[in-house]
């Protein structure tokens, strides 16, 4: 064939092997189909180089090149000598580039445009030049003149006539022959302000249709998707909105010649789109001219490079048409949203509505298509013309006889539309599919579509994406390493690797680089693909010259009965010279109602039903149904009526007037089950209130807080703290004292009322206090639950201003199923009750209020979780998975049978499916569809499915002679249903029995379906049988009286007004409940339900939210002791691999099937149609043995596993007659017999099969995913068993079949669902990552995709993961209330205030959310209190205080009264009973009184839970506004700044000079003084005296404090009532950084670092010699000044960080003695002004205690005695009385003993009290004992503290002197052993006062001259401590005490030469005997300085 014409085949011979080659190339099974056009065309030419890639797979190629060699690069003219070769300038060196020139005004001859220059080395701007228009195209790609002529804008210079001259002058510098197509890009426009911008694209055409070849190597192809015009049509291509439905111009939105395409779903096998247009308003490039475009589809000539045998359109030609011969295999990928969706209503619209109008364009040739008038008469059914590429002709005639949807032109737009990440690359081979690729993909998706299944926009897309991935896979890779900006979480790239379900998974791709696919090409291969499927898709595009005459041609053929079997025909235009066009017609009558239904939201879709059911067009159809072959149903009625007083049988007449009702049931108000007709109680029944009817296993429980309930309420309670802890101050949780809450609810009555019924059991309200006075009743709790209706915002604006005058309480908004109105309140109607939350919730005044939080609850987040959401992901609470790998995290005595387990059970082949279809009821509803064409689908399936339900119950009443064989006229199924519903109460004494479900979401067709149903219940005589009740959102719950006594009697409630008000309190009664409404409203169904029937629900259902909502009726907690444990399915492992995975549904929920179910209940589910029920179905038999069917029971074989996957994959294998018969519905069920011999082997092979396949995974192809043949009844095949039996009552189906009552049976096992055929073909479908097919649908209608370009959902992601899905790729539709919440600037705009807890359906939420809110106010409560120690004194002897000393009412103390008052030695604080106690004259303590505590002993201290009051200290945790500036700590202010200053000064005892650093804010830097020369911190400025200020502290504060950074309470602002105040911390130096983070207002002290270890003594020590030196220089600045020194104040407070509140006693009252809180600030200045205070050296006040003025009410006002925590120290007096600097416990004790030794008056303010708060953490307390070895903390006992001198000793790393403290305190009976517990022989310490142990007594002297001590005459003393002793310890002092015999010494000191220079200087060795054991030392290193003591026993 050479190279001439070869495309032009003109045998027919030829032609014919050309067909076959390619179909048996489709047929082909292969991975790599044959090449076909290899046979046609030219010999292969190598088409791989080595790398993989075509040979001109070179972006610069040169286009023209003659041969296949590799290109040669092209070699441009140097330029002239001393010219600009700069990039971006001319050769005159001017400047180019858009950037610089763009606001320069510039010279453009006419005739001439301004047009963008793509340079390669400038990829980041154009260069701007000027050419004559003539040789450019027009916006439709043509007139273009060959040749070039522009100028330069830069140098002026004019008249270059060659694009290659021009591009040298510009200084391209290009590699490749320059060519004006490649590289003039844009036009150039200007904007608003004057500036140059880039505008459209240049819309070039390829010449001699060489671009259709050159693949990806041509740059002109390379279009990305930054190129494009700006055009917010396309913000979110996969909706086009309202603007271009039906008939709208499509060159609006950018395509105006593209062909239009439907969506295909084959493989992606196609071309690299080289020539992929960018969406813009101009044509696109790469398109063939007229002039050199073969009319056939040949190969081009040899010098354009003839096709290589595996290029682009060939092969993709082969492997993509190839599909199997039978679309069947693709029966079960029905796949989401249908091609036009409720949440796409939009987009559609009859064309009657735009006729005429001016969005509907003219076709290019200006014909218009006539619609034939009888269209919808003659075909009976109403075309669906989906838009592809191009415009659509105008339509004439009889508009509405056609419907025009644009959705698959947006998918087509969709699709075109790059991600942003490769928009940042510039010029990428990256390329968006062609039009001809994408038509060609949407003709394969058609052919792959089953008989009765819907064209779904998603799978389209994911074809689209899959395509698309496959030919760029190496780009992607290239550009899938960064990752895009502003993503959160998890980047959500696209994927390379996943596939599409069903045929894609086995359709081979082409290589990635192949040469495109022609416009003459694509009809050939559209029509090869479409003649695989028969007639099923039709093909137009031959001799096809326009869209008009294509359409034309179509509505012939089809007014001619030439489509009857044709579902889809498909146009396509690709004249020469234009664009390829196309269009979609369906022609289908199933695919065409199910479109135009589709095209309906929910709310849409029920106002058409009420329309047809108003104009009376549905009379036709129920005259029909009510006519049988056996007679008119009525009449069968009337004879079967018992009640005589009823009336007349049922004519003509009365039918007509349920039709004339059926016209007017608007308002179903008058449509609720009369209480009377149930007046008259049943002879049949008897007496429910008969003691034998009683019924033992009865049971109702109302829910209590499950373990798991108790988990959420907890993560709830976590995430409010954590919006608290973060440093925004969007929470004050610490400023709440109580809380109180408002629950939003739908507006749905029974919703409203089940919520208030569990708010009141949960006692939440009596909980949160005041619900004892205010809520007395139930009726009460209905004031904390509103319906979202018009009287809501009457309630929240109340609750809005009693939250601003209530600071104090926080106000919880619980916003409820909040899916369910997510409208936005400026596009929703006043009267329509949508758009409520938006207006209410979303107000400013709700969301600024800071004192309201918003907690959304729903089981369906998704509608929430978008681009614009308001909830931040931090603020997303998951329900979490109650199992992980089968283990129950929880302990929950219930098992979640949810949406995920109902899909698990129809993937298990051991058991009956739990949802499943009915074929029998879709073979009925079909028949009518077609016969009536006009009517709603819903209108005739809810009149098929009532009529069923009617039949089946006179069938099953036996009230109707048995020669009438109405079995035939109703389904298995709902005989099934109808006879368990009946014989359910007759097994129970107490006539339980169970619910059934008819979901009718039309209000008319369920009143309507009440009425008849009760109709022929009464004319049954079945009204006491079982109730019928309707469920009507807006009207209360209303069931008769007497079966509202039996509710009674069951619940034994005596009240007499009693009426059920919810659906669980109908539990066990047999009803029949049918619920309307659009959606469901979060109405909870009793335990009881045991059918779901959904068979009503149609395709305006087809969002996850709204599918998952219907399955979520189902939903069931089963009780999880009756769940068997081989029942677990393969979903177990299969689908939940981690706890925290997701399921199908949005819950975390394991995914184990839990049935309930023995191992031998299934099979014996699998009997259905109880023969003897017929004629007797109210027997009462009953099995005595669980493995005996009961009489009336006809089981079916389940046979072997092998033959019954045979069966499966044959339809036509032979099947047993039997099993034929039992389900046929042709046969009356009188005719079936039971098979038990049969059923036993049954029994045992499911146990077999189930035990020993748990984990199948492979599933066996049921009757729902394989073609059904219309002509063959459809229970005629074996798999229909599993899909249209179900276990009836009669049979055992528990786990515990001895249960006489049928609910008791029921409870464990969740209810059966019933799905359409459709819609379950579409839930059971998995996508490619095994996730069921209905997670990839839109997830809401109020949502759009982001982008076509997005990733299906992964079966390993998490629900959070899942979120940031979401909120990754869907967007709000404009009606959404987020689409309004967008902040310039920011990337997010959430609301700091508002939380998201998710869960499946009926998983108890409300429990959880309920409980959370009790578990909020105990913490605020908590949080209000604190643990205050709370412990009476020890040792208190209340006769030393009978004498008064001072009157009760003094104010202060007398200094000589105090002189006179004896010292009390005794140690009273409890937090030192486990210390040695002092020695004080006439005073015996009680040593068993106090037992020895451990070191965590104030852990376990007596304590109290005290309320904060407002004088309180706080923590860091505390915000409040007036602390806010305090603080310093607030990102509203500025970081308060602070300096470091160093201040030295010397001390003896410290031997060195001493340098401090104080950290001193700027805000406090005036209680300092600095130098002026160098502004040095000189002193702390002290106040005078007889300085007095009301709102003045004298006495600076210091409170050493170490590890309480966060918890020691710093904060005194409310302490001190707001008094200026000088508040010093002092910090070890290695917290200082941590301590100034959290207290940056704070005026900080750090220790030198040497103290870093040591012990409160040496801050202490510190703390009051810096004092006292700080008090000298304030003297030395006084009298530099003039003034006289004494009056500077002395005196400085040491406070412990845990003082947090303080007390007064009133000795006002009339009762005695009451202390009552007051503020620091009232202590502080009440002490200050104390006369005479300069007098005593330390002053204190005592510490609280509950019972502290209880024991004695005349107790003395002020007292002499220790002091601790709380000190008001004189630094002048106490001057020569210094803190043990090394003491690390009891330093107090220590201190006050030598103060008062050294004769200084030390007074406690007894009328003052101080409160402690319990700190755990931190404190001085906290020293570690650990080795030196490791850091690691060991168990060292006090044995080890000490050693011997010199010895191998395991040293240890802590302070020495707190090892000498520790051994001291823990060894007493070692060291001292003739004192313990020898109180009158007390151990004599000399200066010092050190803890010897509990059982020991210490008698303190002191060896200072004039000290004060108590009288020792007389007194032996046990033993002597000597612990550094100075010079004033003399041997003269020692010998005036008397020591008993064997008494022991301990002398301590520093270094054993001192320890020996002591023993010598105070001549020891006369009176005391020494050994060399008896010298030890501390256990340290030498380097850490250990202490040495030296043991002795007297002589």
């Amino acid at each position: 064939m050479g190279n001439s014409y070869a495309g032009q085949l003109r045998t027919t011979r030829f032609e014919e092997v050309l067909h076959n080659s390619i179909e048996a190339s489709l047929r082909s099974n292969t991975v790599v189909p044959r090449p076909v056009f290899s046979q046609l065309f030219l010999e292969t030419e190598q088409p791989l180089a080595h790398d993989g890639r075509t040979e001109n797979d070179d972006e610069d190629e040169e286009v023209g090149s003659e041969s296949n060699s590799p290109p040669i690069p092209y070699q441009m003219k140097p330029p002239p000598e001393g010219c600009c070769t700069v990039n971006g300038f001319c050769q005159a060196a001017k400047d180019l580039r858009l950037s610089s020139v763009g606001s320069d005004p510039l010279d453009v001859p006419a005739g001439f445009m301004l047009v963008g220059v793509k340079s390669p080395s400038l990829p980041e701007t154009l260069l701007v030049c000027a050419v004559d228009r003539r040789f450019l195209p027009d916006e439709r790609g043509h007139d273009a003149l060959l040749g070039f002529l522009g100028n330069c804008i830069g140098c002026g210079e004019k008249g270059f006539r060659y694009f290659t001259e021009f591009s040298n002058h510009i200084n391209l510098k290009l590699s490749t022959q320059p060519k004006k197509q490649k590289h003039l890009k844009y036009h150039l426009c200007r904007n608003d302000q004057n500036v140059l911008v880039k505008g459209p694209p240049i819309c070039w055409r390829g010449h001699d249709g060489r671009m259709r070849q050159m693949g990806s190597s041509l740059s002109e192809a390379h279009v990305t998707s930054d190129e494009q015009l700006p055009n917010t049509a396309l913000t979110h291509p996969p909706h086009t909105p309202a603007s271009y439905t039906a008939g709208s111009n499509v060159d609006l939105i950018g395509l105006p010649q593209k062909p239009q395409v439907p969506h295909s779903q084959t493989n992606g096998n196609h071309v690299v789109p080289s020539n992929a247009e960018p969406v813009s308003n101009q044509s696109r490039p790469g398109r063939p001219s007229a002039k050199g475009c073969h009319a056939n589809a040949g190969p081009p000539k040899k010098r354009h490079k003839g096709w290589y045998p595996e290029s682009s359109a060939n092969s993709q030609s082969e492997s993509t048409v190839k599909t199997p011969a039978s679309s069947s295999a693709l029966s079960t990928m029905s796949v989401s949203s249908v091609l036009t969706n409720g949440a796409r209503s939009e987009i559609a619209a009859p064309l009657s509505l735009l006729q005429g109008s001016s969005l509907i364009p003219l076709s290019p040739s200006g014909l218009s298509v006539t619609i034939p008038d009888q269209l919808l008469h003659t075909c009976r059914l109403r075309p669906v013309i989906f838009k592809g590429h191009g415009s659509l002709p105008q339509l004439t005639g009889n508009a509405d006889g056609v419907l025009l949807s644009s959705l698959l032109q947006s998918c087509y737009l969709s699709s075109q539309t790059l991600p942003t990440v490769y928009q940042h690359y510039g010029p990428s081979p990256i390329q968006p599919l062609s039009a001809e690729m994408q038509i060609l993909l949407t003709v394969y998706y058609l052919v792959q579509l089953g008989p009765d299944q819907v064209p779904l926009v998603e799978d389209l897309e994911q074809i689209f994406m899959r395509s698309w991935r496959e030919s760029h896979l190496s780009e992607i890779r290239q550009y899938q390493q960064p990752q895009t900006p502003g993503s959160q979480g998890r980047q959500y790239g696209i994927e390379t690797t996943s596939t599409l379900p069903g045929l894609l998974q086995h359709l081979s791709l082409p290589p990635q680089s192949q040469q495109p696919l022609t416009p003459s090409q694509l009809p050939w291969l559209a029509q090869l693909a479409a003649s695989s499927c028969g007639e099923g898709v039709v093909v137009l595009g031959e001799n096809i010259g326009s869209l008009a005459q294509g359409l034309q041609q179509m509505l012939s053929r089809l007014m001619e009965g030439r489509l009857e079997n044709t579902n889809y025909v498909v146009i396509i235009v690709t004249a020469a010279g234009q664009e390829t066009q196309s269009c979609v017609v369906v022609t289908g009558r199933h695919q065409c109602r199910a479109l135009a239904e589709s095209m309906f939201s929910p709310k849409e879709g029920l106002k058409e039903i009420n329309h047809q059911l108003s104009t009376g067009i549905a009379q036709e159809l129920i005259q029909y149904c009510n006519s049988q072959e056996d007679g008119d149903l009525d009449s069968l009625l009337d004879g079967a009526t018992v009640d005589s007083s009823e009336p007349s049988p049922l004519s003509s007449s009365q039918e007509s007037t349920e039709e004339r009702c059926l016209k007017t049931t608007h308002s179903p108000k008058d449509t609720n089950s009369p209480v009377g007709s149930h007046a008259q109680s049943s002879k049949d029944l008897p007496s429910p209130s008969s003691p034998k009817d009683t019924c033992s296993e009865y049971s109702v429980q109302w829910r209590e807080v499950r373990p798991i309930q108790l988990a959420v309420a907890r993560k709830l309670l976590s995430h409010v703290c954590a919006i608290a802890d973060s440093s925004t101050q969007n929470l004050d949780l610490g400023s709440f004292d109580r809380v109180s809450f408002l629950i939003l609810v739908p507006s749905s009555e029974v919703t409203f009322q089940q919520t208030v019924l569990h708010l009141w059991n949960s006692g939440v309200l009596q909980e949160l206090g005041g619900s004892d006075q205010e809520c007395v009743s139930q009726r009460e709790a209905e004031r904390y639950v509103v319906k979202l209706d018009q009287s809501a915002q009457a309630r929240i604006d109340s609750l809005t201003q009693e939250a601003q005058s209530n600071s104090y309480t926080l106000y919880i908004l619980v916003h409820d199923h909040a899916h369910c109105d997510i409208k936005s309140a400026s596009h929703s109607s006043s009267d329509s009750g949508l758009g409520l939350v938006d207006q209410l919730l979303n107000s400013r005044q709700v969301r600024d209020t800071p004192n309201i939080l918003i907690l959304h609850v729903t089981s369906f987040p998704f509608a929430l979780q978008t681009q614009f959401t308001r909830i931040s992901p931090y603020n997303e609470i998951h329900w979490p998975s109650a199992f992980s790998n089968d283990v129950d995290l929880y302990h929950e005595k219930t098992r979640y049978f949810g949406v995920s387990e109902l899909l698990e059970s129809t993937r298990s082949g051991s058991s009956l499916p739990l949802m499943r279809h009915d074929s029998s009821f879709e073979s009925m509803a079909s028949a009518l569809e077609e016969r009536f064409p006009k009517l709603h689908s819903a209108v005739i399936r809810t009149t098929v499915l009532i009529q069923q339900y009617c039949i089946a119950l006179m069938a099953a009443s036996g009230r109707v002679g048995s020669s009438h064989n109405l079995h035939k006229h109703t389904s298995v199924e709902t005989l099934e249903i109808v006879q368990s519903l009946l014989t359910a109460s007759q097994q129970c004494p107490a006539h339980h029995g169970h619910m059934v479900l008819l979901r009718i979401p039309s209000l008319a067709l369920a009143a309507w379906a009440h009425r008849r149903l009760s109709r022929v219940r009464r004319q049954l005589g079945l009204e006491e049988s079982f109730e019928i009740i309707l469920g009507n959102p807006s009207h209360a719950l209303n069931i008769g009286q007497s079966f509202t006594n039996q509710i009674k009697t069951w619940l034994k409630i005596q009240d007499a007004d009693w009426v059920p008000q919810t659906y669980l309190e109908l539990e066990a009664l047999p009803c029949i409940l049918i619920l309307s409404g659009a959606e469901t409203l979060g109405e909870s169904l009793p335990r009881s339900l045991k059918y779901c029937d959904l068979r009503v629900i149609s395709y305006s259902y087809l969002q996850r939210t709204t599918l998952e909502q219907e399955l979520g009726l189902a939903a069931y907690l089963v009780r999880a002791e009756s769940r068997a444990p081989h029942n677990l399915g393969p979903g177990s492992d299969l689908l939940e691999s981690d706890a925290e995975k997701l399921s199908s549904t949005d819950n975390e929920e394991e995914e184990g099937q839990e049935n309930g179910e023995s191992p031998l209940s299934f099979s014996q589910q699998l009997q259905s149609c109880p023969d003897s029920a017929a004629s007797d179905p109210f027997s009462t038999q009953s099995t005595t043995s669980p493995n005996v069917p009961k009489k009336g029971a006809v089981d079916t074989i389940q046979p072997p596993l092998h033959s019954q996957t045979q069966s499966f994959q044959n339809p036509q294998a032979t099947i047993n007659p039997t099993q034929v018969h039992s389900h046929s519905p042709a046969l009356p069920i009188s005719q079936l017999q039971p098979l038990p011999q049969i059923q036993a082997q049954n029994q045992s092979l499911s146990q077999t099969n189930s035990q020993t396949h748990p984990q199948t995974l492979p599933q066996q192809q049921s009757l729902s995913q394989m073609p059904v043949s219309r002509p063959l009844p459809a229970a005629q095949s074996r798999p229909q068993q599993s899909k249209s039996t179900s276990s009836g009552s009669s049979s055992p189906r528990a786990s515990s079949p001895n249960h006489t009552c049928s609910w008791a049976r029921g409870v464990s096992r969740p209810p059966s669902v019933l799905l359409p055929r459709a819609l379950y073909d579409i839930i059971t479908a998995s996508d490619s990552s095994g996730l069921p097919r209905c997670t990839s649908f839109l997830p809401h209608m109020s949502v759009t995709w982001a982008s076509s370009f997005r990733p299906l959902l992964s079966k390993m992601m998490t629900c959070t993961e899942q979120s940031l899905y979401y909120r990754q790729w869907t967007v709000p539709r404009s009606y959404h209330m987020d689409s309004s919440n967008r902040t310039e600037g920011r990337s997010d705009n959430f609301h700091p205030r508002r939380l998201l807890l998710s869960g499946p359906p009926q998983v108890g939420k409300t429990g959880a959310y309920l409980h959370f809110l009790g578990i909020l106010s105990r913490m605020l409560i908590r949080l209000m209190e604190v643990d205050i120690y709370n412990e009476e004194d020890i040792y208190y002897n209340v006769k030393a205080e009978g004498v008064l000393y001072h009157p009760l009412n003094s104010s202060w103390p007398n200094p000589g009264t105090m002189k006179t008052m004896p010292f009390d030695y005794t140690i009273h604080d409890p937090k030192y009973d486990d210390i040695s106690s002092v020695y004080c004259p006439g005073f015996t303590p009680s040593f068993e009184g106090h037992p020895v505590r451990q070191e965590d002993v104030y852990l376990r201290r007596r304590t109290s839970r005290i309320k904060l009051s407002k004088y309180a200290a706080y923590n860091t945790y505390h915000h409040c506004e007036q602390c806010h500036q305090y603080l310093g700590f607030n990102p509203r202010y500025q970081m308060y700044e602070s300096t470091l200053r160093a201040f030295t000064f010397t001390h003896l005892l410290l031997g060195e000079e001493i340098q401090l650093y104080f950290i001193i804010p700027k805000s406090k830097e005036h209680y300092f003084s600095f130098s002026q020369a160098g502004g040095q911190l000189e002193s702390m400025r002290l106040p005078l005296t007889s300085d007095w200020s009301p709102d003045c502290i004298k006495s600076p504060i210091f409170t050493p404090t170490t590890g309480r950074h966060e918890h020691g309470l710093f904060n005194l602002y409310h302490a001190m009532d707001g008094a200026s105040h000088l508040h010093i911390l002092v910090v070890k130096e290695y917290e200082m950084a941590v301590y100034k983070k959290y207290w940056p207002n704070h005026i900080m002290l750090v220790l030198p670092t040497v103290f870093n270890g040591a012990g409160i003594g040496a801050a202490h020590f510190l703390i009051k010699e810096l004092s006292y030196h700080n008090l000298e220089l304030e003297r030395s600045r006084r009298l530099e000044g003039g003034g006289p020194t004494e009056d500077v104040w002395p005196f400085i407070i040491l406070a412990d960080d845990s003082c947090v509140m303080w007390n007064a006693v009133d000795l006002d009252a009339h009762n005695g003695s009451v202390e009552h809180a007051v503020s620091l600030k009232q202590i502080l200045q009440h002490m200050e002004a104390c006369p005479e205070l300069a007098h005593y050296g330390l002053c204190g006040i005592r510490k609280w205690s509950s019972r502290g003025l209880t024991g004695n009410k005349q107790r003395e006002p002020f007292s002499r005695g220790h002091l601790h925590d709380f000190l008001l120290l004189n630094v002048d007096r106490s001057q020569n009385v210094q803190y043990d600097q090394n003491r690390f416990t009891c330093h107090d004790v220590d201190f006050t003993l030598r103060l008062h030794s050294a004769g200084l008056l030390v007074c406690r303010f007894n009328s003052f009290s101080v409160m402690k708060k319990q700190i755990a953490i931190g404190g001085y307390k906290t020293f570690i004992i650990k080795t030196k070895t490791t850091d690691v903390p060991t168990s060292v006992g006090p044995s080890q503290y000490i050693c011997a001198p010199d010895s191998k000793h395991l040293f240890l790393a802590t302070p020495a002197q707190l090892l000498l403290e520790k051994y001291l305190q823990h060894t007493r009976q070692k060291l001292f052993p003739l004192s313990t517990k020898n109180y009158t022989h007390p151990v004599l310490s000399v200066d010092c006062y050190l803890n010897l142990g509990p059982e020991v007594t210490v008698c303190f002297v002191s060896s200072r001259p004039h000290s004060v001590n108590i009288s020792t005459t007389g007194m032996l003393f046990s033993g002597l401590l000597l612990c550094f002793a100075d010079s004033f310890v003399t041997p003269g002092f020692l010998k005036e005490f008397t020591f008993l015999k064997g008494a022991t010494l301990c002398v301590i000191s520093a270094d054993r030469s001192s320890l020996r220079q002591t023993v010598g200087r105070l001549e020891l060795e006369e009176q005391w005997r020494f050994r060399l054991s008896d010298e030890f030392q501390t256990a340290n290193a030498k380097e850490d300085r250990p202490l040495f003591f030296l043991t002795g026993k007297h002589i």
